[in-house]
């Protein structure tokens, strides 16, 4: 709940107090001007660097390669589209810093903890279907110690 008002109700608040007092410094036009540059340029990078992750998994997956890593890259990059989308000056740094590739880099290494955190603490679940029948049980057994799955820290 607390995280919700976080989200909410006090980032957009904080947002809304600083592009008020940003617009009283340079103008409300050019904090206008602010708001449409970034949006724009936001959603050009995040554009061109999606697509780029798109030829990846491309490549990854005709190579016979689990593309995970660079999914995870392909939903920063999504999350980051976003909220540069939005008005605002925290959410378009965060944006730009999910667009930066090493900033990128350590946002994912962290979001691997997490889950692989939920997993290990049974909030989370990972199912793979590799075409099997959907009237198989493929669930692992006691004896599989590959399980839970490692994930990628890169």
């Amino acid at each position: 709940m607390a995280k919700l008002l976080l989200l909410f109700i006090l980032v957009p608040a904080t947002e809304l107090a600083l592009l008020i007092e940003i617009g009283s410094r340079i103008g409300t036009i050019n904090t206008l001007l602010l708001i449409v540059v970034t949006g724009v340029l936001g959603a050009s990078l995040a554009s061109r660097q999606g697509l780029a992750v798109l030829r990846q998994i491309q490549n990854e997956t005709v190579r016979g390669q689990m593309p995970g890593s660079a999914i995870v890259d392909g939903v920063i990059i999504l999350v980051a589209g976003i909220v540069l989308m939005t008005p605002g000056i925290l959410t378009d740094i965060l944006g730009f810093l999910c667009l930066i590739p090493a900033t990128r880099s350590l946002i994912k290494g962290r979001l691997w903890q997490m889950i692989e955190r939920a997993v290990h603490n049974n909030r989370a679940r990972v199912v793979v279907n590799m075409g099997a029948s959907e009237t198989q049980d493929h669930r692992p057994n006691d004896q599989d110690q590959s399980w839970p799955p490692s994930f990628p820290h890169q």
